[in-house]
């Protein structure tokens, strides 16, 4: 009973899911699960080497009428030729636009090791066992100035109150091996009020 009075979901193809929803402690659904108008709170995967599922991108418009509170995971950008920003604005054409609060910095290898918060510029450092925030220097503010105005831009009506609302979606990368995104992911979760 309680997964119905804070229904929150993963939907999508991607083999990880049920990882995925043990990392976020949501339960897996597909598109056409009529539990899906109970639900407080989605979270769509979108692989950059398979894409979004298909049943997904077709019933989309339906579901998004129900305004449900909405968070893209985008997954599979480590090694891909698509990385997480081509991936966001991909997800933009095929579903709707999306505001990206985080970029992926990488290691010198191009591995994969930190994000950045737009909001206030803080790294986040998935690259060592222990996770660490760090501030960003001004190399890193001046790369991501432009992503910087377009999510203050975004969020000058209303700010994440939009996104409780369902009018607009982030995109947040996700990686599973070192778990980059993943308190991100929950922290969007935890916007969403609980009805318990």
């Amino acid at each position: 009973m309680a997964d119905l009075i804070n229904a929150r979901f993963v939907l999508g193809m991607s083999p990880e899911n049920q990882q995925l929803s043990a990392l976020l402690g949501v339960a897996t659904a597909k598109i056409d699960d009529p539990l899906l108008i109970t639900a407080d709170v989605v979270v769509v995967v979108a692989s950059a080497k398979t894409g979004i599922d298909p049943k997904v991108v077709e019933q989309w418009h339906t579901f998004r009428e129900l305004y449900i509170p909405t968070i893209v995971a985008i997954v599979d950008f480590e090694d891909g030729d698509v990385d997480f920003e081509d991936m966001s604005a991909i997800v933009g054409k095929m579903l709707e636009p999306v505001v990206t609060p985080y970029l992926v910095l990488h290691a010198d290898n191009g591995q994969p090791t930190a994000l950045i918060n737009l909001e206030d510029q803080i790294i986040t450092d998935y690259s060592a066992k222990t996770v660490v925030d760090i501030p960003s220097e001004s190399e890193h503010r001046e790369l991501i100035l432009e992503f910087k105005e377009e999510l203050d831009n975004a969020l000058q009506e209303g700010g994440w109150d939009q996104f409780v609302a369902g009018l607009i979606i982030p995109a947040i990368p996700l990686m599973l091996g070192n778990k980059l995104g993943v308190s991100e992911i929950k922290r969007f979760l935890d916007l969403i009020p609980s009805r318990s």
